[in-house]
């Protein structure tokens, strides 16, 4: 065991018992599943007392007798607030953020708005059926409540934007249309309020999709990026001030694409992303120095301290 690992395996010696929340019931089930047992490997390679829950399948009360939350929940029910609040009725330290940024974080549509607002680079867009406005072709149409990019499409027509708008309502009633952008694609990690070297993508396929995610070998990653010195600081800070307005902490990953006049362009938040064996952020954090268990040590020891834990060790909040 190298001194790093041994050191994070010393600083999680009194975490006590740690549930791995994955599974659920949202669309993106499959993938949480396997990120969780990622984590879970992880976590007893550390020596610590972690045990895989699936809320799905188990009574979500069986949380009281755990001491920590890593939530690898993707998607509706894990990622948008949700168990993040029964979280903290339970009083159980969880892992990423709270529940207001989460359910932003969940929500493209309002991240997207809350960045145009804020003045940061954003693809234009508008919420199908309301608003509507011609920003050309092609587009992206994709369900505001997904994520893995499911129930998303480029279309060149109103013909095929009529169809995807209709198939992505199979997922959310809430529909983005947003302008394609013509360029490459980046992610940025975000860890502990720093960010992580970024990573471009690059896949044959028509955009990053589901297939390209997790079942395709034809997707390069590059990491570092190979962007300049100077482009790679002007990305990781735009990445750093999208997560902190949406209200983020912990950890997660914000996703950009450079346009043809070179600016990039903030397309959306993870608060709760894959950790996978294809995952981005434990290839961002290697190329960090931080081995997967390393990184996993890191994200659960960041673990929030709920208010009533503070109450409990005799630190009140001021009236």
């Amino acid at each position: 065991m190298s001194d790093s690992l041994h050191a994070a395996k010393a600083s999680l010696a009194h975490v006590g018992r740690v549930a791995v929340l994955a599974g659920g019931n949202s669309a993106e089930r499959e993938i949480s599943l396997r990120s969780g047992k990622a984590v879970h490997q992880a976590l007893r390679k550390l020596g610590v007392l972690a045990e895989m829950i699936d809320p799905a399948e188990v009574s979500i009360t069986t949380l009281r007798g755990f001491q920590r939350a890593f939530i690898a929940l993707h998607g509706r029910g894990g990622e948008d607030g949700v168990i993040q609040g029964v979280l903290e009725f339970m009083q159980v330290p969880y892992t990423g953020s709270g529940v207001m940024a989460s359910a932003i974080g969940m929500d493209k549509i309002r991240t997207k708005l809350l960045w145009r607002a804020s003045g940061l680079p954003t693809p234009e867009f508008y919420l199908a059926g309301s608003d509507e406005r011609d920003l050309g072709f092609p587009l992206m149409v994709k369900p505001a409540l997904e994520g893995s990019s499911i129930g998303m499409y480029k279309v060149n027509n109103a013909e095929e934007l009529a169809e995807a708008i209709r198939k992505a309502r199979q997922y959310d009633d809430n529909v983005l249309v947003e302008q394609w952008v013509h360029g490459p694609e980046y992610t940025v990690a975000i860890l502990n309020d720093r960010a992580l070297p970024s990573i471009h993508l690059e896949t044959p396929n028509t955009f990053y999709d589901f297939d390209a995610k997790y079942r395709a070998n034809t997707t390069s990653y590059h990491c570092p990026s190979g962007l300049s010195e100077e482009d790679e600081a002007e990305l990781q800070a735009l990445a750093l001030e999208a997560f902190r307005l949406v209200g983020a902490s912990g950890w997660g990953r914000v996703d950009v694409m450079r346009d043809a006049q070179g600016q990039f362009q903030l397309l959306e938040i993870n608060t709760s992303p894959g950790m996978t064996a294809t995952s981005l952020v434990p290839m961002a954090a290697k190329a960090a120095g931080l081995s997967f268990e390393e990184f996993v040590a890191e994200v659960l020891l960041s673990a929030k301290r709920l208010p009533q834990e503070s109450r409990r060790q005799g630190h009140a909040p001021k009236p």
